[in-house]
This record gives structure tokens, C-alpha cells and sequence, in this order.
């Protein structure tokens, strides 16, 4: 005869393997990866490890932020396509992974609406264009006529090939009526380190990321790409106000791969929403220059929609190909 405790025993494991078996993988290994397509310190990467730290004390278990650096960010985008089901992984993930990419590059290996499901836009941004001090200029009008004089130095360094900064540098050379040649930079860091050493003389980059550097005296910008001029560099122009017809912003937005469950998806949507709320959240992104955004799920999907619908015309119209 089995002993009554021992009997027990067996009755409990008995009774609990159903609901082990009912238990979905991502709860047995909850780890959760947030990957994003740019090297630590750019402003992606800042992005990243707030909602990530946000998320880790919602979800009570780790977060961990994954750098999957290559190829303008579609490294990153299909590292989490190709992610088992069994490993919780969300995108961080901007327009040039989202919106240009897929438009100008064969083969991308992902399909950004058949693989991915928006979760929930976390911050927004405008564009710089900032010259080295080693440039003569102070204003976009004088910059295009320097471009103008010096063809041979036409050469404007941007975050990442295929990027909306690189469109930028184009649309800025045909401004200036000279041929320039778009200098892809691995980041912001890389960016910024030979645009105030020289070796860059010009660049188009966030405005979150050339906004420590004009303070310091390093480097100057020109223009912001924003419709109004920025709140936190009031004395510099607008695009177009410096002559130049365009205004643009960028997002970061959360994306999930389609091998993960929706309750999953619909489960981080929420948290990413609260967290974006919440006030140490906001005092964050505005301490970094960063734009916090509140959205949710559904309303993810209309603004990126319409930001595809914006775009994807100029972007094919250009007839850019890397």
C-alpha cells in the first residue's frame, strides 16, 4: 500500500502536470529581448533600455536589451522575424527599418506588415542638419552655397544607410545643385565623432543627438526638419525657413513578430502604454532630448499607416537604390 503522504504526492504531481503541459513557453523561459538594429549610446538605444527597465519592473522578471547591429537595422528586424515561439522578443524599430528599406533594398528578408505587429509607438523626432566648425557657414542658405562652391566636399554623413536622414542629405544636395554623396555612418556615435573631428564636414542626424554637442561648441546646427521651430534649440531655423520646402519627423515604435501570441502582444501593448504614462518615464526621455509618445496598439497601426501613406511615394519617386 503507497503511504498517504507519499500517495499525496503523487496526486498533486498528477494534478499539475495538465496544467504544466497548459503552461505556454514563453512563461517557463520569461525572459523577454528587446532588440534594436543600432549600437549602445545612440538614441534608439537610449529608447530601448528605458522601456525596457519600465517593462522589467511591470513584468517582475528581466529585460534584456539586444543589440543587433548591420545593415541599416534590418539585421535586427530579421533576427525577431526568425524568433521561435518559445522566446519572448519585441522590435524596437524605426522608419528606415519599417518604411524604406522594404522599398528600396531586394530581398530585405522580412515583410514588414506580414511579419510584424505594431505594439505601440513609444517616442517621436525631428532632424538636424549641422556642419563641422571647420565649415565656414552659420545658416542653411550660406551652407547650400558652400556646396555649391566646394562640389568636391559635398559630402554629408548620416546614421545609417536607407535611413530618412539619408534622404535628407540627398533632397539637401539637390538644394544646393550638386551631386552629394551620402556618408553611412554604424550609429550616431561614429556620426558625430568625425563630424567634429573634420573628417565629415556636414551631417543630417536626430536632433536628440546633435543637441549635446551644439551646446558644447563641438559642432553647429543649421536647421531643424520640424514644421515649427524646436523647443529646445528655439534659435535655430526651421528648414524651411532657411529655404529648403521640407518638414519631417521619425518614430520609435514596438514591434512584435507574428510567431507571438496575440495575448502576448496585446499584454505588452498595455504595460508599454501604462509606462509611457507614467511621470519618471516622461522625465527620462525629456532629460535625454527625447520626445515621450503615449499610444495605444490601435492607434499605432493609424499613425504608422498614415506615415506609410505619406511616404512611400517620395521614397519611390526618388529611385534610390543602396
Amino acid at each position: 500500500m503507497i503511504p498517504r503522504r507519499q500517495f499525496l504526492t503523487r496526486s498533486a504531481l498528477l494534478a499539475a502536470a495538465p496544467l504544466a503541459a497548459a503552461v505556454p513557453a514563453w512563461a517557463q523561459d520569461p525572459t523577454l529581448r528587446l532588440v534594436v538594429g543600432y549600437p549602445p549610446g545612440g538614441s534608439s538605444d537610449r529608447v530601448a533600455r528605458i522601456v525596457a527597465d519600465k517593462l522589467q519592473a511591470a513584468l517582475g522578471h528581466p529585460v534584456i536589451v539586444e543589440n543587433k547591429v548591420g545593415a541599416g537595422g534590418r539585421i535586427s528586424a530579421q533576427y525577431v522575424k526568425n524568433a521561435p515561439a518559445s522566446q519572448p522578443m519585441l522590435l524596437l524599430a524605426n522608419p528606415a527599418v519599417m518604411v524604406v528599406s522594404p522599398l528600396v533594398v531586394n530581398d530585405v528578408g522580412y515583410d514588414p506588415v506580414k511579419d510584424f505587429v505594431p505594439v505601440s509607438e513609444v517616442n517621436n523626432y525631428v532632424f538636424g542638419v549641422a556642419v563641422s566648425t571647420g565649415v565656414p557657414v552659420k545658416e542653411l542658405s550660406h551652407l547650400l552655397a558652400w556646396l555649391r562652391a566646394n562640389p568636391s566636399q559635398a559630402n554629408i554623413g548620416v546614421p545609417a544607410t536607407g535611413s530618412l536622414p539619408h534622404f535628407f542629405a540627398l533632397m539637401l544636395g539637390q538644394q544646393a545643385q550638386v551631386t552629394a554623396e551620402a556618408v553611412g555612418y554604424k550609429g550616431s556615435a561614429p556620426l558625430l565623432t568625425d563630424l567634429i573631428g573634420g573628417q565629415v564636414p556636414v551631417a543630417v542626424d536626430t536632433l536628440d543627438s546633435l543637441i549635446p554637442q551644439h551646446e558644447a561648441g563641438k559642432i553647429r546646427i543649421l536647421a531643424v526638419s520640424s514644421e515649427q521651430r524646436h523647443p529646445l534649440v528655439p534659435q535655430v531655423p526651421t528648414l524651411k525657413e532657411g529655404g529648403v520646402k521640407l518638414a519631417a519627423s521619425g518614430w520609435n515604435t514596438v514591434f512584435a513578430p507574428k510567431s507571438l501570441p496575440q495575448s502576448q502582444v496585446d499584454r505588452y501593448a498595455g504595460l508599454i502604454q501604462k509606462a509611457m504614462q507614467d511621470a519618471d518615464t516622461q522625465r527620462l526621455f525629456k532629460a535625454g532630448n527625447l520626445d515621450p509618445v503615449v499610444a495605444s496598439a490601435a492607434q499605432t497601426r493609424q499613425r504608422l499607416a498614415a506615415y506609410r501613406q505619406q511616404w512611400e511615394p517620395v521614397i519611390k519617386a526618388s529611385g534610390y537604390r543602396p
